[in-house]
């Protein structure tokens, strides 16, 4: 799955990283793959610290085309991860990081999104991108099953990407919910 991850990312990669000027053409695969360990680093970290519910609103939203793109907290945080990482490792000014980050990882992010909710394209599961998040940990939890469950409203009728109080208040109110339904069957 990494290969496959670093193979997109060099794909988003072409204008900011390999034909950039202030990244030296040695350094083009180090930039290329700090961008691929800020993903992962930022997936895996959301998961760790129990985002699950977080992670999976980011590929729901793409299942039903509405990414928010670098305004997602999750891009967010993976972009200037990158970013710093930029700075630190290629001795990139902030500017010229930041205009690299903001060229590669939202592009990038969001055709892992794409790709892994995409029925139709194999290149990228759900299954294999939480196992290697977890280090083969949540080998046995069908994260695709889950993600089939948040789209098309089975379990977020709102579609604000949270399964909560709200979307069960709305599963019993409202004109499709269960109250509605009940009130049809009695007139």
């Amino acid at each position: 799955m990494l290969d496959k991850l670093l193979n997109l990312i060099k794909g988003n990669s072409k204008e900011a990283v390999i034909d950039n000027p202030v990244i030296p053409n040695a350094k083009n695969n180090a930039a290329v793959e700090s961008a691929g360990s800020s993903i992962l680093g930022t997936l895996q970290k959301a998961i760790a610290d129990g985002d699950v519910q977080g992670v999976l609103a980011y590929f729901k939203k793409h299942a039903i085309g509405s990414a928010s793109g670098s305004h997602d907290p999750i891009v967010k945080k993976a972009t200037n991860d990158y970013s710093q990482s930029l700075q630190q490792d290629l001795n990139l000014s902030e500017k010229d990081a930041s205009t690299v980050a903001e060229k590669v990882i939202p592009a990038s992010m969001s055709q892992l999104a794409a790709k892994t909710v995409d029925p139709n394209d194999d290149s990228f599961s759900m299954q294999d991108i939480f196992s290697k998040l977890s280090g083969g940990k949540s080998d046995k939890i069908n994260f695709q099953q889950m993600l089939k469950n948040f789209d098309g409203g089975k379990l977020d009728h709102n579609l604000d990407g949270v399964v909560d109080a709200k979307d069960l208040k709305s599963m019993f109110t409202g004109d499709d919910g269960v109250v509605s339904k009940i009130k049809g069957f009695l007139k």
